[in-house]
């Protein structure tokens, strides 16, 4: 692909430009309703029971002693560790409450500890919670067990004992080494401790490092991001993720301090990715979906280009099992075709689950529509290809009947330079890569229908 001039990124912001969803999953999390709630899980809990099925298993950790100004995920912050001893209590009751529901269907193919700050917890409390975890649930030969880390606060002890445990991939966040742009989102990490922390875990034996860099955040330009990306090219980590800022304070209080005047505008945002494609592409990297980078013999970039590749509520994967079961407070699962999330509120996560509840807060069941339109649009948000003749054989249609308007769409003047078309399959290609969500969105029935007050999606840019 290559480099954008100032006027071509201008026109293709003008037109593309717009508050659009990441779809993580599809139907995204603003399609959840409370009506689908503790009994509607149960039902998919016993539903899901009779498969042999592998599943995946996220356990949220929500604790994290400070608040970054541009953290969009669901934390508690808190410097009470008792706190986060009793969570761990309430959590392996849920896991015995969810556990019993699926009775011997217990392998477990992707392991996951988000969070939050997981190593929040101290090297006993993470036995604790592995040794609850796997009285309930077999981790199979060869299944991704990973964590999120925070490099101001892992200790050598902690990945120690994960090691020792069976954890296999590590991935941490750095957002941005400039001082400046630290100061702005107030978290302040030297490249010294990142890099100490990429070292202990290539020395005990981690199989994969993820690097996770933001890019549109306060004060960053392209001139300080393209240093920032040269330490992690020289970090050489296995996988890189290169996320769009997601600025949106009607969610999330704590953005709210943010000066939006020194937030870079949508050009240089682009630049700021055009960037990152350069740097990582230019280093040996593969790109992978629409902001993850991996070396080629990693799996994910294998994964990517044998067109396997899959994504959950955990990001990219190569370990699908076509059920994820979501743990802790605020987590989501995926099961028999429903989307379950827990209380986001942590006395009331608690309280539910003391009183033999399963957590459920809100969810969606898919409809075979939803499912159709899920599959295409992780096929394109995946590895930029729908395969028509696959999507056809698995739903029994006819795709360019069904899709006889959306195709149109990809036809039209806006998105036609977007896209490859032709009788077996539909291929994003070049700058379409960057605008992947906007392809995307052509797909998404219920975006089309969804009556918005307000604010609802970040930006696609």
């Amino acid at each position: 692909m290559k480099p954008l001039d100032p006027q071509s990124i201008a026109d293709l912001l003008a037109t593309h430009d717009r508050p659009g969803p990441r779809y993580t999953s599809y139907p995204t999390a603003v399609e959840f309703t409370e009506d689908v709630g503790s009994r509607t899980y149960a039902e998919h809990l016993d539903a899901a029971c009779a498969s042999e099925a592998p599943l995946s298993v996220y356990a949220h950790l929500p604790f994290c002693r400070e608040r970054c100004a541009f953290c969009g995920c669901n934390v508690v912050i808190t410097k009470k560790h008792g706190v986060a001893v009793d969570y761990l209590d309430v959590l392996g009751q849920e896991i015995d409450l969810v556990a019993d529901r699926l009775g011997s269907r217990s392998t477990v193919r992707q392991l996951h500890w988000g969070g939050g700050t997981p190593t929040f917890l101290t090297p006993g409390e993470m036995e604790s919670l592995f040794a609850k975890l796997t009285s309930r649930f077999t981790i199979e030969p060869g299944a991704e067990v990973a964590i999120e880390v925070d490099p101001r606060v892992t200790t050598t002890e902690q990945l120690e004992v994960l090691r020792q445990l069976g954890f296999n991939r590590v991935s941490m966040g750095v957002q941005d080494f400039t001082p400046e742009v630290q100061a702005a989102i107030t978290r302040n990490q030297t490249e010294a401790e990142t890099v100490t922390l990429v070292d202990t875990c290539r020395r005990l034996g981690f199989q994969s490092i993820n690097i996770d860099l933001i890019y549109g955040l306060p004060l960053q330009t392209p001139e300080t991001f393209v240093t920032n990306l040269e330490k992690v090219v020289r970090l050489r980590p296995e996988r890189v993720a290169v996320y769009s800022y997601a600025h949106v304070p009607w969610l999330k209080a704590n953005q709210r301090k943010t000066d939006v005047g020194f937030l870079p505008t949508a050009e240089v945002k682009l630049r700021l990715f055009g960037e990152a494609r350069r740097a990582f592409v230019d280093a040996g990297y593969d790109p992978i979906g629409m902001d993850h980078f991996a070396l080629p013999n990693d799996e994910l970039a294998v994964a990517a280009r044998t067109g396997e590749l899959h994504r959950n509520f955990m990001g990219y994967t190569t370990h699908p099992a076509p059920d994820m079961i979501g743990l802790g407070v605020s987590a989501i699962g995926d099961v028999e075709s429903g989307y379950f999330q827990n209380h986001k509120i942590l006395p009331e996560y608690s309280r539910r689950v003391l009183e033999g509840e399963l957590p459920i807060q809100r969810g969606v069941q898919l409809t075979a529509e939803d499912r159709l339109r899920r599959d295409v649009i992780q096929s394109i948000m995946c590895n930029w290809t729908v395969d028509k003749r696959r999507i056809e054989a698995a739903h029994s249609i006819t795709f360019d009947d069904v899709f006889a308007p959306e195709l149109r769409e990809l036809g039209g003047d806006e998105l036609r330079d977007f896209v490859e078309h032709d009788a077996g399959a539909i291929r994003v290609v070049g700058v379409g890569r960057l605008f992947v969500r906007n392809v995307a969105m052509v797909f998404d029935e219920r975006l089309r229908r969804m009556k918005k007050d307000g604010p609802v999606f970040s930006r696609t840019v």
